[in-house]
């Protein structure tokens, strides 16, 4: 197994070769296994509704239990990015941009294993958006 140093160190050309992807395949295996147990947390958390005495317990819980249920939509949004991401590792196309099929990045990978577009075309999309509003 690579080290994130070894991927760092790495020649270009050897981008994406077997040990890199297999180095990303247990990253991303890990941040799934620790979203679903984040997921299950917080669902467990929700399940337990607490003895509610006044307003102020009740409006507190209304509270939390908004802010859990966030964190569910945020790691289930993640998920959905993992699994992609380990499709792309599976069909050879993990680390490159869908727009332009330039490689990614081993450093912005290591920040992003989900990144599914380079710096540049990320940033071009982000103009965009600001520019003409998120529009889903």
């Amino acid at each position: 197994m690579m080290t994130e140093q070894e991927l760092i160190k790495a020649s270009p050309s050897s981008y994406m070769n077997i040990k890199q992807r297999a180095f990303f395949r247990d990253r991303l295996q890990v941040l799934r296994q620790q979203s679903l147990q984040t997921i299950e947390a917080e669902q467990r958390r929700l399940g337990e509704r607490p003895e509610l005495n006044d307003g102020a317990d009740l409006a507190q819980y209304e509270e939390t239990s908004r802010m859990g249920l966030r964190v569910i939509e945020r790691e289930t949004k993640l998920l959905r990015k993992i699994d992609k991401a380990l499709k792309h590792i599976h069909t050879g196309d993990y680390g490159y941009c869908l727009e332009s099929g330039e490689p990614i990045g081993i450093a912005r990978l290591l920040i992003r294993p989900t990144a599914e577009y380079c710096a540049e075309v990320k940033n071009q999309m982000e103009k965009k958006e600001k520019h003409y509003g998120k529009r889903h």
